[in-house]
């Protein structure tokens, strides 16, 4: 077992309604003290979405950091205090791609950043997917406007990947287990 760093003193540099920062001082192996930016997240659900056909279910939605559009999975904070993670990973796959999913299971846990953020995410596979009805359809507003969604063959999915055109982290780590999961006949799923 490695050395137990602390935390000596913690200083907030931003606060919202997203992420905060702080500046943390934190022991050292060798027994130096170090300042350590810290950008502490709610976290995340992200969903492979999997129909019938071996099709992933992709969004293409703008991200200002990077000043693009980027094929990404369905996706969201885990903003309502409580739910469960399975829960914010069904409303967010009826919210952004109108689907319900008929089995939605733990694929893949994973931190985006740890060298500086403490976002943890959790990959759901979702599948026996059905529409939601009409009147029960989420009105996308701000970048979700203009999300485009189409459905993608796992294999082309995996492609796209290698080929850089996915490059959302939590997208290639999910697409990438998915893949795997089922070239093992699923059997390799957690739970």
């Amino acid at each position: 077992m490695g050395f137990a760093h602390r935390t000596v003193s913690r200083a907030e540099r931003y606060h919202g309604a997203i992420f905060s920062v702080y500046t943390d001082e934190v022991t050292m192996s060798d027994g130096s003290t170090a300042a350590r930016d810290v950008v502490e997240n709610r976290g995340a659900v992200v969903v492979v979405a999997l129909d019938e056909q071996d099709r992933v279910v992709l969004i293409k939605q703008y991200r200002h950091p990077v000043g693009r559009h980027l094929w990404e999975l369905p996706a969201g904070l885990r903003d309502v205090a409580g739910e469960d993670p399975a829960v914010t990973a069904a409303r967010e796959l009826a919210e952004e791609v109108d689907l319900a999913a008929g089995r939605i299971e733990p694929l893949i846990d994973l931190h985006t950043s740890p060298g500086f953020a403490d976002e943890a995410v959790r990959v759901f596979l979702a599948r026996d997917l059905a529409p939601v009805p009409e009147a029960d359809r989420h009105e996308r507003t701000a970048e979700e406007a203009d999300l485009e969604v189409r459905r993608v063959g796992l294999d082309e999915c995996v492609a796209m990947v290698f080929r850089g055109e996915i490059t959302n982290a939590a997208a290639v780590a999910g697409i990438l287990a998915a893949a795997r999961a089922r070239d093992t006949g699923w059997t390799i799923l957690p739970g």
